[in-house]
């Protein structure tokens, strides 16, 4: 039978001894404080390939020259810079990076032109504001060439071509109850099936725009541009507007569904492509071998069961 020691409090064994689980109750977790976080012992060296880093945060050197809270927008901006971090930026940009970044240049906008009857920024400002979010998401571990690799610059706050750039007539063209109807919660599961914001969003941006709607030989729905194409930057207008009605993280999510489904439309794509390869297949086969009715039966219960697969794959998407 094994014995167990009685130590008293101010012992102090000299061996190494295993600790004893609780008997019962339950226990708090173990707090850590970071000044015991390992340190690399080679600093001048580059790192071993699975040590822990952790990205180097600073205070960024602003331009003063934009008026804008950023203390506001907080947790969209740590977002950001956790999602473009300088590791991962350059290998999911299109797929992660770039959307939230997309999302927070949005929702900068809206609350920028929160106070006023306008929804977008001066050329001006909006160099020295773009300027001042890419140095806050770089001191807080985001890769500096994120503008280059998205595509982004400071002209996407400034509503470029769209001729209705202010509230007041935003608010006589589009109606804006449908609209925050459509994109205030957005469903993940149904959105990329049956667009409801996307749709909302590209007929509030077909409105302010001018750009006329017509019917090709196809019998499908294009877009006849004036002299110069302001739909997408008529679409930036809209979601300026949207982000000032919905709190940040509303709208971030928002956005991100809708990104979503753009990023898994390709999917889809493969996905129905793969179904009509199986097609042209299963009746090259039926042709070629004079298949009976039990084949036919057999092919077309395969064929329903890929395009049910397929709708499933739809729905699942995020």
């Amino acid at each position: 039978m094994a014995l167990q020691t009685l130590l008293e409090p101010n012992h102090v064994s000299s061996t190494s001894e295993l600790g004893t689980p609780p008997i019962s109750g339950l226990f708090g977790p173990i707090e850590i404080s970071p000044s015991v976080f390992p340190r690399y012992p080679y600093p001048g060296e580059n790192l071993a390939p699975m040590y822990p880093t952790f990205p180097t945060t600073y205070e960024p050197n602003l331009t003063g020259k934009c008026p804008v809270n950023f203390t506001a927008m907080s947790n969209v901006i740590d977002r950001t810079a956790s999602d473009c971090s300088q590791p991962l930026a350059a290998l999911v940009g299109n797929v992660i990076c770039c959307p939230q970044l997309g999302s927070l240049l949005h929702i900068f906008q809206g609350y920028f032109s929160g106070n006023s009857d306008k929804l977008v920024l001066q050329n001006a400002v909006a160099d020295d504001c773009f300027s001042d979010i890419i140095s806050i998401l770089a001191s807080r571990g985001a890769n500096i060439t994120i503008p280059t690799l998205c595509s982004v610059k400071s002209l996407n706050l400034t509503g470029g071509l769209c001729p209705v750039k202010d509230v007041v007539n935003f608010e006589k063209i589009v109606n804006t109850s449908k609209l925050l109807e459509a994109c205030s919660t957005v469903d993940p599961l149904k959105e990329c099936c049956r667009p409801i914001c996307q749709s909302a969003i590209i007929e509030a941006a077909l409105e302010i725009s001018g750009t006329q709607l017509t019917i090709n030989d196809n019998r499908d729905l294009v877009t006849v541009p004036n002299h110069n194409d302001p739909l997408s930057d008529c679409k930036g207008v809209v979601f300026s507007y949207i982000s000032r009605k919905l709190s940040a993280d509303a709208a971030n999510s928002a956005f991100r569904i809708l990104s979503a489904c753009k990023v898994n439309k390709g999917t889809v794509v493969m996905i129905f492509l793969l179904y009509e390869l199986f097609l042209s297949f299963c009746w090259t086969e039926f042709y070629k071998c004079n298949a009976n009715v039990t084949s036919i039966i057999s092919c077309a219960y395969i064929a329903s069961s890929v395009r049910f697969s397929c709708v499933l794959e739809l729905f699942m998407m995020e």
